[in-house]
């Protein structure tokens, strides 16, 4: 038995392959090549080969050819086309070649294969992605559709105790709802069970296998349902002479697997010479050909005229319209939990918009002789109207009466103060024990000496005498330059100058003083709040202003005040993946009374408002206001502070430098119905 397979290139070299024993299968990997099938898998029984798959992980493929019983196999390549030449095993009388391939397959099945771990996964179009952590990549995978579930056999594999679960993944909202593993003899199997329509794909990176499950939107226009763009339909070559629609089509519909219902209006011929196409496209070109039109229901198709088909489907509408006209009215009451039954009556009638639209226009769900009554005791709605319309008022009540998850969202407001003080000044004194004179009573000279007391003055023939008794000078007499620091803190250092006889002294004082301070204001807000609903907190007081206004020679004053609060706004919604989106304004207001105008302070106000996204109990800092005040001022004495270097004893300089920074940290998590707070 031989397997053809076509290309659109020819390859350089055989690909690399590999089979197994338990179950039987042959897998080729084909590098920089992509799957042009439309489908990944293909049913053949054909003698020894049951059916085979097709993967593609990146830019590689890998064909697998699921066998009933273990086959030698070996590869040709000729042109652009590879054949894959099946033989059964022969046990006697095996080359030595023969026998090293087998015990080193067999060697490799031997092995124990192991799975580390298995995670669950939304993506970004909504299916549903389960990704294995393999223990390494020669585990032998078997993936199948059995019924209405998804298996997974991995071959000759352990697992751990705790991945042996069920796990319920509905709140993903993704086709997928149970994936339970569990050991199935000596292989782990896994069964996936999505609902509704779905698609499946598998690809293995290294260790790493992924199976995604995507949900199918059914197309009544499409022959193949399926997320794929084009034509997904088995290939068929087509030579057709001048043969019968009606047989033609019955033909692509059992290739489709499909059941159809051709119209008798449907008559004719048709020529078709087409090669390697799909067979969704052939019944496509058999319609633009004939003018002919389908309605598609499941897996059963209609084929007719498009006229026909347009004149049936208004005579159906016209009737359903006349026997909603007629049909006698039914009545049925709805007990509401969480929402109120006055607001779902306004909806249903049309008196006030859905939640969330972008318009103000009201839909109004009931029936022309439909009507509402709601009564807010019981939370009860009484509906009359067509069985048809209750339908599908039962289906939207369902839809938005439930009970919205809780969100708690907590803030910390982290305001840094960073004051930064830098000063250096002079003191210098000279101090003199000794009595000085020169007139009156202060500074004297006397002998060369600069004294204190009390002293006379006379003049006598133009000779002046000076008189006195010297004081007893009790306190030093200083002189000298006094330039300290600001500050009455710092940092000191002091030294004298001074004679044997400790009459005269020079003092000589240097204050430094450099201190740094941080404050730190943290105000942590915390509020409840049910998904896709506002919440607001407020914390702070109300600062009163005083106006003064003259009218007509009287004075009027007027007390108004001005709001200085910490106010947290928050809107989270959670999304499908379980993450947290919120929009949040958050503002932090306080009164400045240093820079108070008359008694009035001003406000200072920080503001942050920003959208973010945050897993369930992270934190994220969500902004950050940051203001820096950088003062220098110098005084000195002129001349004398200029002097380089020795200026510094008769000057000081004095650095300030202020930085404050606003930060927001924000953690929201989701309260479920278990969480207790102790």
């Amino acid at each position: 038995m031989a397997v053809k397979v076509d290309l659109k290139e020819a390859l350089s070299a055989a690909p690399a392959g590999f089979s197994v024993a338990n179950p039987s299968k042959i897998a080729l990997d084909f590098p920089l090549t992509a799957n042009a099938l439309g489908k990944v898998s293909q049913v053949l029984n054909e003698g020894d080969l049951r059916s085979m798959n097709i993967v593609q992980a990146g830019d590689r493929t890998r064909l697998v050819l699921n066998l009933v019983r273990n086959m030698n196999y070996s590869t040709r390549l000729d042109g652009k086309s590879l054949y894959v030449t099946l033989a059964p095993v022969v046990r006697a009388g095996d080359s030595l070649a023969q026998r090293v391939t087998r015990f080193s397959e067999e060697n490799a099945l031997s092995t124990k294969h192991s799975l580390r771990d298995i995670v669950f996964r939304r993506g970004k179009d909504g299916e549903g992605r389960i990704v294995v952590d393999l223990s390494d990549p020669g585990v032998g995978i078997d993936i199948r559709q059995q019924g209405a579930a998804l298996i997974v056999d991995f071959m000759k594999a352990t697992l751990p105790d705790n991945l042996r679960r069920k796990l319920d993944v509905t709140d993903f909202a993704t086709p997928v709802t149970v994936v339970e593993t569990k050991p199935q003899g000596e292989n782990i199997r896994m069964i996936i069970s999505p609902k509704g329509q779905w698609e499946h794909n598998a690809y293995q990176s290294n260790n790493q296998f992924v199976i995604e499950v995507k949900r199918i939107v059914e197309d009544p226009n499409k022959l193949v349902q399926g997320t794929k763009i084009g034509y997904q339909g088995p290939r068929v070559s087509i030579n057709y002479q001048n043969g019968d629609v009606r047989a033609l089509l019955r033909l692509m519909a059992e290739e489709l697997g499909l059941n159809a219902v051709i119209s008798e209006t449907v008559t004719g011929t048709t020529t078709l010479v087409l090669k390697d196409v799909p067979a969704d496209q052939v019944i496509d070109i058999i319609f633009q050909q004939k003018g002919l039109d389908m309605r598609k229901k499941g897996n059963i198709i209609m084929i007719a005229p498009r006229d026909e088909i347009a004149t049936r489907e208004k005579l159906d509408f016209e009737s359903r319209q006349q026997i909603g006209e007629l049909e006698p009215l039914k009545s049925e009451q709805f007990n509401l939990n969480y929402q109120k039954a006055g607001d779902v009556a306004k909806l249903l009638a049309g008196l006030s918009p859905l939640p969330g639209a972008a318009t103000n226009t009201a839909l109004r769900m009931l029936g022309k002789r439909g009507s509402v009554i709601a009564d807010d005791k019981s939370n009860i709605l009484f509906v009359s109207d067509t069985p048809n319309k209750l339908e599908e008022i039962a289906a939207f009540i369902k839809a938005i009466d439930f009970g919205a998850k809780q969100v708690l969202i907590e803030a910390r407001v982290l305001e840094a103060n960073d004051d930064f003080n830098k000063s250096l000044g002079v003191k210098m004194n000279f101090l003199n024990q000794v009595a000085t004179g020169l007139g009156g009573s202060g500074l004297g000279m006397t002998g060369g000496a600069l004294k204190t007391g009390t002293f006379t003055s006379t003049t006598t023939n133009g000779v002046t005498t000076s008189t006195g008794t010297p004081a007893t000078q009790t306190t030093p007499q200083t002189v000298g330059v006094n330039l300290p620091s600001f500050s009455s803190t710092g940092g000191t250092l002091a030294f004298s100058l001074f004679n044997s006889a400790a009459t005269r002294i020079l003092n000589l004082e240097i204050a430094a003083m450099e201190s740094d301070g941080v404050g730190k204001l943290v105000s942590s807000p915390r509020v409840v709040t049910a998904n896709n609903v506002k919440a607001k907190i407020e914390d702070g007081t109300e600062i009163p202003y005083v106006t003064t206004s003259s009218s007509g020679g009287v004075t009027t004053q007027t007390v108004s005040f001005k709001p200085a609060k910490l106010i947290l706004e928050a809107t989270p919604q959670i999304t499908p993946e379980g993450t947290i989106k919120m929009a949040l304004v958050i503002k932090k207001e306080e009164a400045d009374w240093t820079r108070a105008i008359l008694g009035n302070p001003p406000i200072k106000s920080s503001v942050v408002e920003t959208n973010v996204v945050v897993e369930n109990g992270g934190t994220v800092v969500v902004g950050g206001v940051y203001i820096t005040d950088n003062q220098s001022s110098t005084e000195k004495v002129p001349l004398l502070g200029d002097i380089p270097f020795l200026g510094w004893l008769f000057k000081y300089k004095n650095d300030i430098g202020k930085r404050r920074e606003l930060l927001v940290f924000i953690t929201p998590r989701i309260i479920s119905d278990k969480m207790r707070f102790d």
